[in-house]
């Protein structure tokens, strides 16, 4: 049995404890002859998968009424982990959910490192600066690359401290922010457990 989170480029795969990436381009499901249990953001991919018997679509299984109707399934299968607490999700995008009492209170989707990064060179060649997140967030920048890093990093941070709640830190660039979120715990396979959570609970596994 196999555990699949697909994304817009990558399927990701769990098998036991060992996870491994293929690539959207290049991978062909249909060499997968075991049980796979997956979620798919990228819903080109899904009709495919639909049709083959050994890919089990785990969003069927989920309860949708707590959350909206355009929710990425990714962040949906990641609140259904915890009670209480932040969900900072470090990728292309950088989605922040609250969940409290075991209620889903809301979200919000902040740009990714790379793609603010591109946002302020598209401003001006002078502020092509990588972010350093380094800086302490408690002292008014005096340099270009502290500026910028400081504008997109403390009003982020501000944020999400604001809710008083437990974080949890995931995704690509998770190792990033927990130099600003010392207080985080870095859990990189919280939608996988999310994933066996939904199947224990539809007793499907």
């Amino acid at each position: 049995m196999l555990l699949c989170d697909i994304g817009n480029t990558s399927y990701h795969f769990l098998d036991g404890e060992f996870s491994f990436k293929k690539s959207v381009a290049s991978f062909n499901p249909l060499n997968i002859k075991e049980k796979v249990f997956y979620i798919s953001v990228n819903q080109k991919i899904i009709p495919e998968l639909e049709g083959l018997s050994n890919w089990v679509n785990l969003a069927k299984f989920i309860d949708m009424t707590s959350y909206y109707e355009t929710m990425g399934i990714d962040r949906v299968v990641a609140c259904e982990v915890i009670a209480n607490g932040v969900i900072i999700d470090a990728g292309s995008a950088i989605t922040v959910d609250i969940v409290k009492n075991g209620s889903y209170e809301g979200g919000f989707i902040y740009p990714g490192v790379a793609a603010m990064q591109k946002s302020y060179e598209n401003i001006s060649p002078a502020l092509a600066y990588s972010f350093n997140f380094d800086l302490a967030l408690d002292i008014m920048p005096k340099n270009s690359q502290d500026a910028i890093s400081y504008g997109y990093l403390k009003t982020l941070y501000s944020e999400v401290l604001s809710y008083k709640l437990p974080l949890i830190l995931t995704g690509g660039d998770a190792k990033l922010f927990a130099k600003i979120f010392k207080e985080a715990q870095i859990d990189e396979k919280l939608i996988f457990k999310g994933m066996k959570k939904i199947m224990k609970k539809a007793d499907i596994c």
